[in-house]
């Protein structure tokens, strides 16, 4: 069976799991072991078959597969086989297998296939018991990787940055890991002393070494800036980025993720779309897009993103969300079965449990949502998560609770407008904080003078404390810089509810013109109508049937 074996690595090697899946079964049923020799090359073909099982995501298999070749391999004498482990590939399989000698058997390497089957399957702990069996001296970049995720996992982040501080000494290019150090609170300093020392070339250091090194501690300074919820810190040097390596995608999405985050949903969208034009088959951030485009009620746009988001991969998490948002203006709970469907293709998908959140909150389980939150939250805490968490507990009537978050994310995100308004957002709910809420609305708005979201929030405490007059100055007095569909339509409301009417469907008509897909503005418009016919806008009248645009969801794929 030689030949075969030799097949056999051919084939692995050019990715054709399947044909090798086939071989295998052969291989290891005709392999005899009534000697070393025998032994060897059945634990070798073992190994063989379970790393094409693996290729074919059949992980359950490979994992038995691979459990047995460890059984097998005890079994042969020690002193046998030390001096092929020695010589063995990274691969963990003979390059040549030889029926005069000893096929080699790396021991380490198929303890790293089993956790990697384990962690496959979620089953983090009996992953991480495995590599822990590997020797620290022993581990290659990718098991200290592995082993960096599967300790947070686990939430021992002491450990897990040991390892991870291994893999950047090892490659200091693996971004993953400089993006985890930073969450976990590693200073630029630090990293720093991570970086390998300059090669010298007549006591000269290398340009092109000086240029790595530049960029590469500006890449961490942002990461770093982020992490500790200094957005503008962290935009700010991504765009110094962005004049080194014009239409770097990774950069442009780096930047309108955190866009997202704070608030600035115009930005985003433009460097989504950006980055769609540099790259059309990008997926990594795509929900997050498909989300800002609900958000602006462009359903156009968005079918068209989960279209394409279909074509290319339909099993991504980033699909999955991006078909919720779609599919919550139409049925909520067919949304959130997406969501949920994210969570089981990636349980650390955080953005799988923003839109899973938001979505109980909308079918009003607010106790769910929190649980919602708060895994998002334990992954890596940032302000939606804080905004969600509060919803949460203000619709359960929980304000201590609901204080006590606002409060974390202001000590949190200091110098965050948007954290101070959230504080002022759980005031407001009440009679006797309505005060404090104006102070916090108006130290949001000294801050950042462009957050529309506190200008709109001091705008409604105004007219519940029937002060009609003031709301409308103050919208008037942004709308005059900033051109914007949500403060016409704010405007709208409050003209309606004091019965100028004709104001009101000024404003409502200026909202559609900048966004002719806005819902709200076509909801108030449709209630305004009717008021302006004598109509009451509440009474109950029989459902239409509305034309959707139609798209092949794929359920089968999901």
């Amino acid at each position: 069976m030689e030949a075969a074996r030799e097949s056999m690595a051919a084939l692995l090697d050019a990715g054709l799991f399947g044909p090798a899946q086939t071989l295998g079964c052969f291989l290891v049923s005709s392999v005899g072991a009534g000697n070393d020799a025998g032994m060897s090359m059945k634990v070798e073909s073992l190994v063989q078959h379970g790393d094409a099982l693996y290729g074919e995501k059949e992980f359950r298999r490979a994992l038995n597969a691979y459990k047995q070749a460890m059984q097998y391999s005890r079994s042969i004498p020690r002193q046998a086989t030390s001096n092929a482990r020695s010589s063995v590939s990274a691969t963990g399989r003979s390059p040549s297998p030889n029926s005069s000698n000893l096929l080699s058997f790396n021991e380490n390497e198929v303890k790293f296939k089993i956790a990697l089957c384990h962690s496959a399957l979620c089953e983090h702990r009996e992953a991480l018991h495995e590599m822990e069996g590997i020797p620290s001296k022993v581990r290659t970049l990718k098991m200290n990787m592995m082993l960096g995720k599967l300790y947070r996992i686990s939430r021992n982040s002491r450990t897990a940055a040991v390892c991870y501080k291994e893999c950047l000494r090892q490659c200091p290019y693996v971004f993953e890991a400089i993006t985890a150090l930073a969450e976990m609170g590693l200073s630029a300093k630090e990293f720093s002393l991570l970086f390998p020392q300059a090669p010298n070339r007549g006591g000269k250091v290398l340009g092109d070494f000086v240029d790595a090194q530049r960029w590469w501690t500006r890449y961490v300074e942002a990461q770093c800036c982020i992490a500790s919820h200094d957005y503008k810190g962290g935009l700010d040097i991504y765009l110094e980025l962005m004049q080194r390596f014009p239409n770097n995608v990774h950069i442009l999405l780096e930047i309108a993720k955190v866009e997202a985050i704070i608030g600035r949903n115009d930005e985003a969208i433009m460097n989504f779309e950006k980055a769609r034009l540099i790259d059309p088959n990008i997926m990594t951030y795509m929900d997050e897009y498909a989300i800002l485009l609900k958000s602006k009620s462009d359903y156009i746009k968005l079918n068209k993103l989960v279209h394409d988001m279909l074509h290319i991969d339909p099993a991504r998490p980033e699909t999955c969300v991006a078909l919720a948002a779609m599919w919550e203006r139409k049925d909520e709970r067919k949304a959130l079965t997406y969501a949920e469907k994210s969570l089981r293709v990636d349980d650390r998908h955080i953005t799988g449990y923003i839109m899973k959140g938001n979505l109980h909150l909308s079918l009003n389980r607010p106790d769910l949502a929190v649980t919602d939150f708060r895994g998002a939250q334990e992954l890596r805490a940032d302000l939606r998560s804080y905004q969600g968490l509060v919803r949460a507990y203000l619709a359960l009537s929980k304000c201590k609770e609901a204080l006590f978050t606002a409060r974390e994310a202001m000590k949190v995100m200091h110098q965050s407008a948007k954290a101070l308004k959230l504080v002022g957002d759980v005031h407001a709910i009440s009679s006797s904080g309505r005060e404090k809420a104006r102070k916090f609305y108006e130290s949001a708005i000294r801050l950042e003078p462009g957050f529309l979201g506190a200008a709109l929030a001091l705008a409604d405490l105004h007219v519940v404390e029937g002060r009609n007059k003031e709301a409308v100055m103050l919208l008037e007095k942004y709308l005059r810089q900033w051109a914007d569909d949500s403060l016409h339509i704010k405007l709208a409301q409050v003209h309606a509810a004091t019965n100028m009417l004709s104001d009101a469907l000024s404003h409502y008509q200026s909202a559609l013109r900048i966004n002719p897909q806005n819902e709200a503005a076509k909801n108030g418009l449709e209630r305004l109508e009717k008021q302006m016919k004598g109509v009451d806008p509440d009474a109950p009248e029989e459902d239409e049937e509305n034309e959707e645009d139609d798209i092949d969801d794929r359920d089968e794929f999901i």
